[in-house]
């Protein structure tokens, strides 16, 4: 049951990393700030759910039964990550303003 439960770990972990590099691709190859936000932004949250994922595999089949003590810190990052992007977002916006740059166009000019 060891041998099966670190496999899953790493497995998992393993995925987490691709999350992780993907996201770090689309940071590469977006052209513009407030498109880059979106693939880091997004990523980190569900490559957190995944290390998440794994924490709790990895403490419950070392200890005698489930553990979710790792809740707490997924909660946190759940609640933190997307607060933290809208901030950007604004400051973002709030500097362009003050520069006299061009703002991006409104969604629905886009369509």
């Amino acid at each position: 049951m060891q041998a099966l439960a670190e496999i899953v770990v790493a497995l998992l972990l393993v995925g987490s990393g691709l999350v992780v590099l993907v996201a770090a691709l689309g940071l590469w190859r977006l052209p513009d700030f407030f498109l880059r936000m979106h693939a880091p932004a997004l990523a980190s949250t569900l490559a957190a759910w995944i290390v998440t994922f794994a924490s709790i595999v990895h403490f419950s089949a070392r200890g005698e039964g489930l553990s979710l003590h790792v809740w707490l810190i997924i909660i946190v990052l759940s609640i933190t990550a997307p607060v933290t992007t809208i901030v950007l977002a604004r400051a973002a916006l709030f500097r362009r303003r003050q520069a006299g740059d061009d703002l991006p166009a409104p969604l629905k000019a886009r369509r």
